[in-house]
């Protein structure tokens, strides 16, 4: 068992090691609506991560990206993302018909900033929503239209500390696992990892809309 010195167990003990002092922007700068500026990060962000939370209470974390701008302001209090083919485990979807809270956080490449919004979201299968978001004249069969009760953006230290936008601090791309990997380890399959590669590749390659 993991050994440690102190486990926070309360708010107090938190702020006593993590003060508000000095910090005074970080807790004024959330709003309870799109502003211009979050219209526009949103516009240039072509990947956005939706955080939901199963009934069991496990949180799922799914990555969705698109041609920036992907992701449609409706209003001021209102966003669409139009749901693209998948592997159909729809965990998100189902978290949410259990609880409708939802977290996003929009990532624009190269930027050091996010944007991150929470709110409500509901699963619609609209005419005019599919229309308006097809791409090569495919529609979506679903979209999220999330209802923002809180954004605003947080600052760059992750990245900078990462240097995730640095090409020349990233790992050789075939030295990391793969999903083909992942899966030879996990599932009884008689496909070898080459043909479990193959099926992925073919996949991303016929079933991107």
């Amino acid at each position: 068992m993991l050994e440690i010195d102190e486990e926070i167990q309360s708010i107090e003990r938190l702020r006593e090691l993590l003060p508000t002092e000095g910090f005074t922007n970080t807790f004024l700068k959330v709003t309870n609506r799109l502003n211009d500026v979050a219209r526009a990060f949103i516009a240039h962000a072509p990947f956005v991560i939706v955080a939901t939370k199963a009934s069991d209470g496990l949180i799922d974390i799914s990555p969705k990206g698109d041609p920036a701008g992907f992701v449609e302001v409706y209003d001021d209090k209102t966003l669409i993302i139009p749901d693209r083919l998948g592997n159909h485990r729809v965990d998100g979807f189902h978290n949410l018909l259990e609880d409708p809270n939802v977290a996003l956080l929009f990532i624009v490449p190269g930027h050091g900033d996010t944007l991150r919004i929470a709110g409500k979201a509901r699963i619609v299968r609209d005419a005019a929503i599919n229309k308006r978001h097809a791409v090569n004249g495919k529609e979506p069969l679903l979209a999220l239209v999330i209802d923002v009760e809180e954004a605003f953006m947080h600052c760059s230290k992750s990245f900078i500390r990462s240097r995730l936008w640095h090409a020349d601090h990233w790992p050789k791309r075939k030295t990391a696992p793969t999903l083909a990997e992942w899966v030879k380890a996990t599932v009884d399959t008689r496909e070898t990892l080459d043909e479990v590669q193959a099926d992925h590749s073919s996949d991303e390659k016929s079933r991107l809309y």
